[in-house]
């Protein structure tokens, strides 16, 4: 894969480790880091590859602390809706991307971190891991997102009650509310985690593992019959390889080895 200016790659067993890279900024997102991250989750769709994904940031302090505060202050309300628009555009390509990804949560994750954290499929936090959506402060809301995910995952009361106050959770209340799936005491016992679920699921059907994700995702989609799209998987799924192979291997007693066809 590319070498990029703010985000590191590293391939290891199939899975991808993106590391956001710029800790004197508490990893905040600028705009060179939003383009990589659509770069590389593009390349990753059709990767044979990479079979997976751990999304974490730089350093002890911050997975993301949010967007660069320098970028946006200058926004009008013409490129202020294309700032939001090409965010979410990004964070859906993330959220619908075929390999499971899982943000491994470290220090602060607020504003456009926490909304990068939730188009994830899976967040694990370190301890000392801080939730928040504080972009109030600043005289606006969450715009990549933020306010549709965060209300999916805690449920409406505590989403209007995180984006009006701005206050921030730790990881235990984060735990909690259904936020994150794991806490874990340090960032290396959170990325064994990480990588523990990943090593189970990549031994799945990997068809099998996308089409969950479509179907999952299909729940929070308002033109999109979610039952219908799990049908439409399931028979999909029946038609592989994979089923085939599936079967065949609990009926002879053995470990199944799937080939994503």
């Amino acid at each position: 894969m590319t070498d990029f200016q703010n985000i590191l790659t590293e391939t290891k067993n199939g899975v991808l480790y993106l590391t956001i890279n710029r800790e004197s900024s508490l990893n905040a997102l600028n705009y060179s880091t939003l383009e990589d991250l659509k770069i590389i989750f593009d390349e990753i769709i059709d990767s044979k590859e990479i079979k997976a994904v751990i999304l974490t940031g730089a350093g002890e302090k911050a997975f993301v602390a949010g967007a660069d505060i320098r970028e946006i202050a200058d926004l009008n309300e013409v490129n202020a809706r294309k700032f939001a628009e090409n965010g979410q555009e990004i964070f859906s390509t993330i959220e619908n991307c075929n390999k499971p990804v899982i943000a491994v949560t470290n220090g602060y994750t607020l504003g456009g971190g926490c909304e990068l954290a939730m188009a994830c499929h899976m967040r694990i936090a370190t301890a000392n891991a801080k939730f928040g959506q504080p972009e109030v402060n600043l005289g606006i809301i969450p715009g990549y997102g933020g306010t549709q995910r965060l209300t999916m995952l805690v449920g409406r009361g505590k989403a209007n009650e995180l984006m009006m106050t701005g206050n921030l959770i730790d990881a235990q209340e984060a735990l909690s509310l259904g936020l994150v799936n794991h806490v874990l005491p340090t960032k290396e016992e959170a990325m064994q985690k990480a990588e523990s679920l990943l090593k189970t699921i990549m031994e799945k059907a990997p068809l099998a593992i996308g089409m969950i994700i479509d179907c999952v995702n299909a729940v929070y989609l308002s033109e999109e019959n979610g039952y219908q799209t799990e049908a439409n998987s399931f028979a999909r799924c029946v038609k592989s390889g994979d089923y085939v192979e599936g079967t065949s291997a609990f009926l002879e007693k053995r470990k199944p080895v799937f080939r994503g066809e």
